[in-house]
């Protein structure tokens, strides 16, 4: 099979919108966590989270277009703190559910039925039934002119883990702590690790 620029384009919008979501593969499941000044907690779920860099340690994500309210990244901006929570099997369905469009001073901590976390005073909550998470502090946006995104950039302050999920070589095993994987809009997915390969060398 194959499809043209054509055939996307002609694709009913909420197929086409999964078709090249798709595309893109397995990405990670991650649950946002904010609040903004007046300490309401927000909790969304973003597939678009990067690798930016080891050092310092940079992790980025993409925020859609913030033209309609988009209160994790308002909440972002306004504090400059946010966590970053993997989803496990145990709450995948929660964590689905943080996508519905909830109003400002409604929780989707107390709409979903996970657990907002405070660690060592850092403003904005964790997920704790999340078994890896962190603490990040916002460095910078970019807004992205092509398609009106916002490309997030923070920096990694505190890591959280079960301890069974650390090699000797500071590998995190995320078989050991469940993480799941997303593709597409809506499919979720447990993973398997296959092997570690040693580094390659010509």
């Amino acid at each position: 099979m194959h499809f043209t620029q054509q055939h996307i384009a002609a694709l009913e919008k909420h197929s086409r919108a999964h078709f090249i979501n798709s595309l893109s593969g397995f990405k990670s499941a991650n649950l946002i966590g904010t609040q903004d000044t007046a300490g309401n907690t927000n909790l969304s779920i973003v597939s678009s989270v990067v690798h930016l860099g080891a050092h310092p340690p940079l992790i980025g994500m993409i925020m859609r277009p913030h033209s309609v309210p988009r209160h994790t990244f308002e909440n972002i901006l306004a504090t400059g703190v946010y966590t970053i929570n993997h989803v496990n099997s145990k709450i995948y369905k929660q964590a689905h559910q943080t996508s519905a469009r909830y109003d400002q001073d409604e929780s989707e901590f107390t709409a979903t039925g996970l657990t907002p976390e405070y660690l060592n005073e850092f403003n904005a909550p964790f997920v704790q039934q999340s078994r890896l998470k962190y603490a990040v502090k916002y460095l910078e946006h970019q807004h992205l002119a092509v398609n009106g995104t916002e490309l997030v950039i923070g920096e990694i302050t505190d890591v959280y883990f079960d301890e069974i999920a650390l090699q000797s070589d500071g590998f995190l095993d995320l078989t050991a702590v469940d993480t799941v994987a997303v593709s597409g809009l809506d499919s979720y997915h447990g993973v398997n690790k296959l092997q570690r390969l040693p580094y390659a060398k010509k």
